[in-house]
C-alpha cells in the first residue's frame, strides 16, 4: 500500500481542506481532522481508480522534504494518506448454468440496463452481504 502526502489547510470559518501535491487539482474537505482524513482517503482512491481506468500512470509518492520545500506549502500541515484503491481489473471465468436460468438472467439484466456480468457481480455481492448479515444476527441471538 502506498502513502501519499496530503496537505491540510484551514482558514477561519472553514472546514479542513486537503490537497495532494502529487495529484494537482484533487482536493477534499472535512468538518474535523478525522473526517478530513477519511475524505482524503476516499478522494485519493477515487482519483487513482479513474487514472487506472483511463490507462494513465500513477505517480510515485513525493518525499516529505520535497513537498515541504515548496514555499506554497509552508502554511500547510502534512499528513500521510494511504492509497486504498482496489483492483477493478476484470477476470474472465467460465461457469455452467442451465439454459433456461441463463435466459432469465439475461432478460432480467437487460431490463435493468446491466450486462450479464454486471448483474451476476451485483447478485453475488448482495448474497454475500445478506449471508454475512444473517451470520451476524445468528451470533447475536446465540450470545444474547
Amino acid at each position: 500500500m502506498r502513502n501519499y502526502i496530503g496537505l491540510i489547510h484551514k482558514d477561519a470559518d472553514s472546514d479542513y481542506g486537503i490537497s495532494f501535491p502529487d495529484f494537482p487539482g484533487v482536493v477534499t474537505a472535512g468538518t474535523d481532522l478525522d473526517d478530513a482524513r477519511r475524505m482524503a482517503e476516499e478522494a485519493l482512491a477515487v482519483h487513482v481508480e479513474g487514472l487506472l481506468e483511463d490507462g494513465e500512470a500513477i505517480p510515485e509518492p513525493s518525499s516529505l522534504e520535497a513537498v515541504m520545500s515548496d514555499p506554497e506549502n509552508k502554511d500547510a500541515v502534512a499528513i500521510l494518506v494511504s492509497l486504498k484503491a482496489q483492483s477493478k481489473r476484470s477476470v474472465r471465468l467460465n461457469i455452467t448454468l442451465p439454459e433456461d436460468v441463463l435466459k432469465e438472467i439475461d432478460a432480467y439484466a437487460e431490463s435493468l440496463g446491466l450486462t450479464r456480468s454486471g448483474f451476476l457481480a451485483l447478485a453475488a455481492k448482495h448474497e454475500m452481504e445478506s449471508a454475512n448479515d444473517d451470520y451476524k444476527a445468528g451470533v447475536d441471538l446465540q450470545l444474547g
